[in-house]
């Protein structure tokens, strides 16, 4: 087993770092630092002399190319700060049978802090985009593995997401500086998306006529079947789109897996739906024959989790079973078993089940 990286964070890999974190010690309604999964491509952390001289180049399809230091980002435009789920697009990846290529997520490679930056729609808009502008490419400082590669990821999303409000140039984490492992000093947050386009250690943002063609863009990374798929069908990654906003999920929270627990106990946990809002959670003790309705909290923000709660009475001692399924806005619920098995493993969603021992 590699070693932990923080109270209830777990290495799954180590070239490059990968960990994860366990549902329960996701109960805080804003994710520690510490407690913050980690998702690297790269060879090493990239090291920082001077961040207020760190530059961020704008350029490709806009009127005034721009290269703005740190200090000047800091200083020009507005500061917000918002709560919000960032999560890996393999998040749940373990859970498809047989098994899908890539690191191996359960439930844990997701996490919801305090971002504070500055509106990239501002940024973008001082540059003055063109009528051309349809996409972004986005490129950090962090070398690749591979030294064959230009970088070990260059992603984009679409202009209309990189305008979107809540679309942020990040450089503080929960009131703090960013830490090094999670992009110091300037990184992306694109709320609701695969993590993947939430660039670290940004250094470049290139506005492209058509989407751009940089490292993992190719035909299977990060692209799933337009329609529902399983194991053993054909794929043709030609017919693949974009993964963008992340499925609904839910997590218990609290109690912990493995765990002794009265026979009423409170039921705690967090759920989050992508670019769509939670409408409903639903918790069963019976390994999902009955469902009673949790009650939910308000996000404090668009792309906060929302946490729920409720309180469950067991009839009997021994081992039993606790579920948490969660509802989009749009009526879409998570599946009791992963659904739509794709080659890269991307998009399961099963209901979150942990094991407790009743008094």
């Amino acid at each position: 087993m590699l070693a932990a990286k923080g109270p209830g964070v777990f290495a799954i890999n180590d070239k490059p770092l990968v960990a994860e974190t366990r549902p329960e010690a996701l109960d805080d309604d804003a994710t520690p630092t510490e407690k913050f999964f980690i998702r690297n491509n790269g060879k090493i952390v990239p090291p920082v002399d001077d961040p207020q001289r760190w530059t961020l180049a704008i350029d490709g399809e806009v009127n005034r190319a721009l290269a703005l230091s740190l200090g000047e980002i800091k200083s020009k435009f507005q500061h917000v700060t918002r709560r919000m789920v960032l999560e890996c697009g393999g998040n749940g990846r373990a859970f498809f049978s047989p098994e899908a290529q890539g690191v191996q997520w359960h439930h844990g490679g997701a996490g919801c802090a305090e971002w504070t930056g500055v509106r990239l729609r501002d940024v973008l808009q001082a540059a003055g985009l063109k009528d051309t502008a349809r996409f972004t490419g986005h490129f950090g400082a962090d070398p690749a593995l591979d030294e064959d590669q230009p970088s070990p990821i260059s992603r984009g999303i679409p202009i209309a997401k990189a305008m979107d409000e809540n679309t942020l140039l990040v450089f503080a984490m929960n009131g703090g500086d960013l830490p090094s492992v999670h992009g110091f000093p300037l990184r992306l947050i694109v709320p609701g998306w695969t993590g993947s386009v939430s660039h670290k250690w940004l250094t470049r943002i290139l506005i492209r006529k058509d989407r751009h063609d940089g490292t993992l863009m190719d035909p299977w990374h990060y692209r799933v079947p337009a329609t529902l798929t399983a194991h053993g069908d054909k794929f043709d990654p030609t017919t693949f789109v974009d993964l963008e906003s992340m499925p609904v999920r839910s997590i218990i929270t609290s109690p912990a897996e493995d765990t002794r627990v009265a026979r009423t106990l409170t039921v705690r946990g967090a759920a989050w739906a992508g670019d769509q809002t939670v409408r409903l959670v639903e918790i069963s003790q019976d390994k999902g024959a009955s469902w009673q309705k949790a009650e939910l909290s308000a996000p404090k923000n668009p792309y906060d989790w929302t946490r729920f709660t409720t309180q469950i009475s067991f009839s009997s001692s021994g081992a039993h079973e606790i579920w948490s399924r969660a509802t989009d806005s749009t009526g879409k619920a998570q599946p009791s078993e992963a659904q739509g098995w794709n080659p890269q493993g991307y998009g399961a969603n099963p209901v979150h089940r942990i094991r407790v021992s009743v008094n």
